[in-house]
């Protein structure tokens, strides 16, 4: 099922960069920088606004990949990093999407696990890139029996 579904793409969702939302975010995760909250800070940076934290993506809505459906227990979260071509202005439209990008599995001292990479894209309304991420998703064989894989 994981492998057949490599190359999948969600539709684009339209999400907003909410001042609010980005605050919250901040605040949650700890890190209370002035440019992510500080209106006058934000209209005196170089972006003319305030931005949002790098990891502030992980409350967008990506969309639905037809046909894809993980497991909501038993996963284990491999690792996730970001790309950014530029900040995400708070204020601002992102259309952002995610794709299945591959699947391996490999055995080791706990058995047979799979990998899953899922890409996940967010670009402006122009059609330009922001920021891609990649999250990597172990999944452990008990799991992958599970999924009849």
């Amino acid at each position: 099922m994981l492998s057949e579904s490599v190359g999948k793409k969600s539709n684009k969702v339209r999400n907003t960069v909410e001042k609010g939302a980005v605050k919250k975010f901040a605040e949650a995760v700890g890190d209370l920088q002035t440019i992510y909250i500080d209106e006058k800070v934000g209209k005196n940076s170089r972006y003319k606004t305030n931005i949002a934290p790098p990891t502030f993506p992980r409350v967008f809505d990506f969309g639905i990949i037809e046909g894809f459906k993980l497991p909501s227990v038993g996963l284990i979260h491999g690792e996730q990093h970001y790309h950014y071509e530029r900040p995400l202005l708070v204020g601002e439209e992102v259309q952002c999407y995610s794709e299945v990008h591959s699947y391996v599995e490999k055995t080791g001292s706990f058995g047979k696990m799979g990998f899953l990479s899922i890409k996940q894209y967010g670009e402006d309304i122009n059609g330009e890139l922001i920021f891609s991420s990649e999250q990597i998703i172990i999944v452990p064989e008990a799991v992958a029996r599970g999924l009849g894989i």
